[in-house]
């Protein structure tokens, strides 16, 4: 699914699956009256009305169903719990452009475009429920195939889950070694938007499952699990720009096209680095935050210390117990457990 627009995403939540509205407009479909309903400021709608009767009515999921079988436009207020009016004629200026070749929905995509508002147009020959807002025009699918697709797209996310666990155990091997080129930070950021890129759109399917998405929400929480905290220790670590790294993430994703060589460069002067030094895989340096994040216990306002004290990680790492304990805020019991597990760590690779 494309990136949608604020109103898009608010309409799909407006007639997900376990709403009441939804619950309607299922029973228009099923007993194939169909519907043209409008959902909006009344202010805006007013000017194209013509006939009908008013009703200021609590919205029911029965009564719009009994009031669909009546000719003419039902409208709803903005919050969809009030009917408005029933029986309605509506008369949108003709001279906007329609593609729609039936009356009604054709009706509802210049309604949608004169006002602004949601316009939800049932056909009664095909039973689709098709949603018209501004421009924009989107046909609701069987949950069914939509749930395939977001199954589809958690199991891209799983096999990129796994190759992103594997630069990050690889990441960590070579960082303890200051072995780190540019290419392996980078690839790990590119598999990282990946997985952020396709979490989108899973997200945007689970906006229009509404309640059936529940177990797919599930699944997307795990596979998501640590990868933004981790990302921005990555960022922090090797980033030359003083800037924040949530939006340097954020930076990241919304630049991210999926060709990794584009992305490089994208990222890289993101980061800081400047063409040549990724065409040539420079070595860079780790500035600790994210190893030191692996010591349970840490404050961060700590490790910002450390950081601050001794520079980088190599510096970190040859450190001893009286470099730490002398740095302020750490303290002989905190100094010890940094330098006993920095040990086991380098020891763990040494196997």
């Amino acid at each position: 699914m494309a990136e949608l627009k604020k109103f898009a995403l608010q309409a799909l939540r407006f007639v997900a699956p376990g709403t009441p509205l939804r619950e309607s407009l299922e029973q228009i479909v099923k007993a194939k009256t169909g519907a043209l309903i409008v959902v909006g400021e009344i202010e805006k709608v007013r000017p194209l009305m013509n006939g009908g009767f008013p009703l200021d009515i609590d919205f029911t999921p029965n009564r719009l169903y009994e009031l669909s079988k009546m000719d003419g436009a039902i409208i709803l207020s903005k919050d969809g719990k009030k009917i408005l009016f029933a029986n309605v004629i509506l008369l949108p200026d003709p001279t906007i452009s329609s593609s729609e070749t039936g009356a009604r929905h054709a009706t509802a995509e210049r309604v949608a475009k004169q006002t602004g508002c949601l316009v939800i147009s049932v056909s009664q020959r095909k039973d689709t429920i098709t949603l018209f807002q501004n421009d924009w025009k989107y046909v609701l699918r069987d949950v069914e195939e939509i749930l395939t697709k977001a199954s589809q797209a958690l199991q891209t996310m799983e096999r990129y889950r796994n190759i992103y666990d594997d630069l990050l155990n690889r990441l960590n091997s070579l960082e303890l070694e200051n072995q780190v080129n540019i290419y392996e930070v980078l690839s790990f950021l590119h598999r990282a938007c990946m997985l952020f890129t396709i979490g989108k759109e899973v997200e945007n399917y689970l906006i229009e499952l509404g309640v059936e998405g529940r177990l797919i929400e599930i699944q997307l929480e795990v596979l998501l699990t640590g990868v933004k905290e981790e990302t921005v220790l990555v960022i922090k670590d090797y980033a030359k720009k003083g800037k924040d790294p949530e939006d340097i993430l954020r930076e990241l994703v919304a630049n991210f096209r999926g060709n990794f060589q584009e992305f490089s460069y994208i990222a890289g002067e993101i980061l800081g680095y400047r063409k040549e030094e990724i065409d040539t895989g420079i070595i860079v340096v780790s500035k600790g935050y994210r190893i030191l994040n692996r010591i349970a216990s840490i404050p961060s306002s700590v490790i910002e210390k450390i950081v601050n004290y001794f520079g980088d990680l190599p510096r970190i790492l040859e450190s001893s117990f009286e470099d730490l304990d002398n740095i302020e805020g750490v303290g002989e019991v905190r100094a010890k457990k940094i330098r006993e597990a920095l040990t086991r760590m380098q020891r763990i690779l040494t196997f």
